[in-house]
């Protein structure tokens, strides 16, 4: 089995939304992302950090998106190549589409956070191939996958 990375996928933390207020008069959040989680946090200097909410995201529509290789090269710049809706399975917001940009594929999404009463999270995700990856294309026999 080859053991170089199909490639990386680059989570953009772009904005948080009206984030609950866990200091005197606001925040200072930061995100720690992990493979079965994404969550919020508010740093404190003197106390320990309080919790800001948590959400999940099903990256697997995306990595479906990528399998399309070659394909992808016939799609006109800014074509929706997938719309993912809200579900029990993610934490969208609304529906979020997976798009062929500039030769990459990006899909933006707004998370409702969880556990927390009120925030959003807007990030972005992004695909990389680069030297020394195998790229989701040449494993497509194979098949991906992941967990969420």
């Amino acid at each position: 089995m080859d053991q170089k990375p199909l490639g990386l996928l680059t989570i953009h933390v772009k904005r948080g939304i009206n984030l609950a207020i866990r200091d005197h008069r606001s925040s200072d959040p930061y995100v720690v992302i992990t493979v079965a989680e994404q969550t919020v946090f508010d740093w404190d200097k003197f106390t320990g950090d309080d919790k800001m909410g948590d959400a999940n995201i099903d990256i697997q529509p995306y990595l479906d998106a990528l399998k399309m290789g070659m394909e992808l090269l016939r799609l006109p710049n800014g074509c929706a190549i997938k719309r993912v809706q809200p579900s029990r399975l993610n934490c969208l917001s609304d529906e979020s589409s997976i798009v062929w940009n500039n030769g990459k594929i990006t899909q933006d999404m707004i998370l409702r956070l969880n556990n927390v009463e009120c925030g959003e999270i807007e990030i972005m995700l992004e695909w990389h191939e680069g030297a020394g990856c195998r790229g989701v294309t040449s494993s497509s026999k194979g098949g991906v996958s992941s967990s969420t």
